[in-house]
This record gives structure tokens, sequence and C-alpha cells, in this order.
């Protein structure tokens, strides 16, 4: 059976417009090379019954919810904390966490702020951050994880090993000069003659091109026999409209191996 997942983006920065969260895209494509759905994603700020409130409700209806953010040493780092109330445990200094980071630190350095981030929820085990240094920590089906996205990437490294792995998806993009209107009918056809694979549509507007209105059609399944199928069939619909249809690979996807 396919795992499924959620994201919990932590911050007021995000939901100010201050930080823009690139760790969603980045976990996505993670799990997706995995073989693991990622389901949902939600933003909250630096509130601990609302962290609180969304990490029970995610890790109750997913296999997996990885939060990222509010692990640092400021005073409105209290993911920890959060996180240690929404399982019913206490929360201290972890010894391996507490020395790997008084190592790091010169001598009357390592003061009571940087401190606050070797405190762990009970139970829990750490997440390794080959970057800086302060580790994330993963307790039940949650795994916890850095807000700044190098650090965060680094962290996805550490745990990948430890996570199952699925049949990964198959996905096609065809990109036609044609108004998605014109090409809804045919589309909710193929859909329905091909219910083993998920089509989607994403019109856009290119100024001054000689036919700006065009759309990206992306067929998506674990199957890639039938992916081809559906993808062999929609650009003979959009022949028969009088398009042109070209297989793309879009900017921001990577190769599922």
């Amino acid at each position: 059976m396919t795992k499924s997942a959620a994201v919990l983006v932590i911050g007021d920065e995000i939901l100010s417009g201050r930080t823009q969260d690139t760790n969603t895209n980045t976990i996505a494509r993670f799990l997706g090379s995995l073989g693991i759905d990622l389901k949902e994603a939600r933003v909250v700020g630096d509130v601990e019954a609302e962290i609180v409130a969304a990490l029970n409700a995610l890790r109750g209806i997913y296999d997996f919810v990885f939060t990222t953010g509010g692990i640092g040493p400021t005073h409105d780092d209290i993911t920890a904390d959060a996180v240690a109330a929404a399982f019913g445990v206490g929360i201290g200094y972890h010894p391996e966490a507490y020395a790997l980071l008084e190592a790091r630190y010169p001598p009357g350095e390592f003061n009571d702020m940087r401190k606050r981030m070797a405190r762990i929820p009970h139970g829990a085990t750490l997440v390794a951050n080959p970057v800086s240094g302060a580790p994330g920590f993963h307790i039940g089906n949650v795994y916890v994880l850095a807000g700044v996205p190098m650090v965060m990437r680094a962290m996805l490294e550490q745990i990948a090993p430890q996570l199952p792995r699925g049949a990964t998806v198959t996905s096609v993009t065809v990109e036609a000069s044609i108004p998605e209107g014109a090409i809804a009918p045919g589309l909710a056809q193929l859909q329905k003659d091909h219910k083993d694979v998920a089509i989607g549509s994403y019109p856009f507007y290119r100024e001054g091109a000689l036919k700006p209105f065009g759309a990206q059609l992306v067929v998506r399944g674990r199957d890639s026999a039938a992916v081809e199928r559906a993808v062999l069939a929609l650009e003979d619909i959009l022949r028969d409209l009088g398009a042109a249809p070209q297989r793309i690979k879009p900017a921001n996807s990577v190769d599922v191996k």
C-alpha cells in the first residue's frame, strides 16, 4: 500500500510573507522519489496551541508528518515544546544533542539560548544535521526538521534510509498552444476512459506569442504503460483540435529513479 505524508510548515515569517516557503516543494519531490504521496501541506504561526492542533490532526490521518521551522535558539522557536505537548511527553536536554552542540562553541559561548537547541521531547531520536550541528528529531510518525532550506535538505538525506520505498509516479507533461476551454470536453472524456491515471490541466498566457493562450496537460500514474496510453490518446485529441502537442519537462521537475 502506498504510504501518505503531510508537511507542517511552522513560522510567523511564512505567514507574513517575509520568507518564502520552498521546503514544501523540496519535501514533495523528495517523497515522490521514494514513492510516498504528499497529501497535504499546512502553514501555522508560532503559537503552541495551533501547532499542537495541526500536528495532532495530521499525524492521525497520514503515515508520516514532516515539520519545518521553529527549532532554533530564539524565544519564538517553540516547535520542540509543541511536539512534546502533542505527544503528551516531557522535554529536556538530550545528552547527545547537548554534547554535540557544546563542542561546536568556544568556551563560554554555549549560552542558555543556544542550549535550547538541545531540548528534545522524551522518547525522540535525533535527526543529524551535518550542516550546522543543531539536530532535528523523530518521534512517532513525525519528523521535525529545520526551517533553513539548506539544513532541511541535509536532514532529509539523513532520514532517507529510514523511510519505506514504494512504486514511484510516472509523470508526462504535454504542452499545446490552444485555449484550455477548447480542450476541456475531450479532456473530461479522456479521464473517464483512463481511470488508472490522473490528468491535470494548467493554462498559460504568453504575451507577444502568435498564439498566446495555451495549456500544459499533465498525466500521472504509477503504471508507466497506462500513462503512455493516456498520453498518446491526449496527443490525438490535441491534433484533432488543430494543435501541435509537444512533450516537455517542467522546469521544477526531477528525475525519479
